[in-house]
């Protein structure tokens, strides 16, 4: 009994001791794993300042550079046994391209946010509405503020919202931009409905940017577009027949006033282009035709200007030419009474 009970405990005992060396490491093992923590850490470091660079375009602006620390930081996890100060050199370098790449990061955004302003200036829109360039201007100001702070991806973002909002802007411009030609050139007038929706939908565009809701005002944004553009598509025929029946009647009034013979060389040239306008008028290219019928139209004014003055010019030297004759006669008139005078 006695001798069961002993081997019973030296059970236990064994199977103590086996738990405890399976649950405390031997001290190169506990060296082995405090290293790859902080090698862990240090890998850990330099990829964030890699992921900074990248954020940033760094292998954009500095190719060669960034495939050389790439190079660097390759080696030295993949080596046993690394230092902490190679790591340390190589997140000080990756740091170091990331500065240089900052300010020429910031300058191809401020560029972008200037190419967009100016296009949007030039288009005239914000003179309509001159608010919404503010507001806008207010926003691309503060990622500025936030640049020189060094708040960077603060920046980066505001400064996306600012050129966003800018190119939002630019689509409302080029909405305007296409109302502007329907109602010079006389379209609303052909395609009223249309026109009618155009203008409704474009005003719910504007309501929507002013509440900063920027899917939906691009949304109405590009339905008006669409339906300004289908006036004008729809006007051009229209148009051009309208401009094809005053050039006719121009035409009409140079022949009758014979400007292809006193102008010949003016009506000439005013004629082909009449020709290419109907040419054009034929192919159901409405707009060119339209447009060449315009110019035809004010050549066949100047050929018929140009008869006008020329007939103008020589009634003016027929005019002379009966003075000179009548002064003529009045001198031999005048010689013949002195000559007959002096015979007496």
């Amino acid at each position: 009994m006695k001798k069961s009970i002993v081997i019973y405990l030296l059970l236990i005992a064994a199977v103590l001791i086996s738990v405890s060396c399976k649950s405390t490491p031997a001290p190169e093992q506990q060296e082995l794993a405090s290293g790859l923590v902080g090698e862990n850490e240090l890998i850990a470091k330099v990829q964030a300042a890699r992921q900074r660079a990248i954020d940033f375009e760094s292998p954009v602006y500095f190719p060669s550079e960034w495939e050389t620390i790439e190079a660097q930081f390759e080696a030295a996890r993949n080596t046993p046994g690394t230092s902490a100060e190679t790591f340390d050199e190589v997140a000080a370098a990756y740091d170091e391209i990331f500065g240089k790449t900052i300010p020429l990061y910031a300058q191809a955004r401020e560029d972008e946010i200037m190419l967009a302003r100016k296009t949007l200036i030039d288009s005239g829109f914000t003179q309509e509405f001159p608010e919404f360039l503010k507001n806008i201007d207010d926003i691309a100001l503060l990622a500025m503020e936030q640049y020189e702070a060094e708040d960077y991806y603060t920046a980066r973002e505001t400064a996306t919202k600012a050129l966003s909002e800018y190119e939002t802007l630019l689509l409302g411009a080029r909405v305007f931009l296409v109302r502007q030609e329907v109602i010079t050139r006389g379209f609303n007038d052909y395609d009223g409905e249309n026109f009618i929706k155009a203008e409704e939908v474009a005003c719910e565009a504007l309501e929507e940017f002013g509440t900063d809701n920027i899917e939906a005002a691009i949304t109405k944004a590009e339905e008006a577009l669409l339906r300004f553009n289908l006036v004008l598509a729809n006007g051009w025929p229209a148009y051009a027949s309208d401009r094809q029946a005053y050039a006719e009647n121009e035409r009409e009034l140079a022949l009758a006033e014979r400007a292809n013979i006193a102008s010949r060389e003016l009506f000439r040239e005013a004629d082909a282009v009449f020709e290419q306008a109907g040419a054009d008028h034929a192919l159901e290219n409405f707009h060119d035709a339209a447009l060449h019928f315009i110019d035809a139209e004010a050549l066949f004014a100047i050929a018929r200007l140009d008869t006008g003055e020329r007939r103008q010019r020589a009634e003016a030297a027929i005019l002379a030419a009966e003075e000179r004759i009548e002064e003529s006669n009045e001198t031999a008139l005048e010689a013949e009474r002195i000559i007959e005078g002096g015979i007496r």
